[in-house]
This record gives C-alpha cells, structure tokens and sequence, in this order.
C-alpha cells in the first residue's frame, strides 16, 4: 500500500450509523428476570456501517450480552431522506456517538414470552 493509499484510507470520515440490535439471553446480560432477550436501538460510529456494526456487536459481547441479529437503518442522513423523524435528543445522542467515536445503547426493550 502506498502512502497515497494509506492518506485516503485514514482520511474517510466517521458518520453515525442507527442500528437495532436483538441480543439473546447469557448469564449477567442485565436483562430484566424472566426477559427471553431485547431489542436495542444503538447509534454507532464508524467509517461506514460495516465497521459500526462490527465495533457494537465486539462491545455487546464485551457486556456479557449475546448479540443475534442486527439491523442497520443507516446515518441519519439516510434516514431523514428515508421519511424518518429524528427528534432533538436523538440527534444529541448521534453527536456524542460521533464525538467520542462510541457506541451508544439509547434504548432496550425486553422481550417476555406471552405463555
């Protein structure tokens, strides 16, 4: 790789990627008793969403959590041409993902079995 390469490689920006996540039951996942698993809807940073989903599913597993799914419903750009409506505090949890090149859980809703 040529040092032209590595300039333009290193300099693609981060953006924030909203990605919903279904995570299965493990020992000290912090779910609620009796959950069979949840729902969470995360804002992650990367250069593109590859890299984000990458970077969350390494964290969820890091958090004792047991990622299986993950959705991805792309930058808030995207989503905006998408319909979507993102409110104030969504886009403040977009920035500070963005400015701490983090990944951000902004909401979990545990799943029950209705039997």
């Amino acid at each position: 790789m040529t040092d032209t390469d590595k300039q333009a490689k290193s300099k693609r920006p981060q953006q924030v990627y909203t990605l919903v996540v279904e995570v299965g039951r493990k020992t000290g996942d912090g779910l609620p008793k009796g959950a069979t698993g949840a729902a969470l809807m995360i804002y992650a940073s990367g250069v593109d969403e590859d890299e984000a989903v990458r970077e969350t599913v390494a964290i969820l597993k890091q958090a004792d959590m047991a990622p299986l799914d993950v959705t991805g419903y792309g930058t808030a750009d995207e989503r905006v041409a998408q319909g979507h409506e993102i409110e104030d505090d969504e886009r403040e949890l977009m920035d500070r993902a963005l400015a701490e090149n983090s990944v951000i859980v902004a909401q979990v809703t545990p799943f029950f079995d209705k039997a």
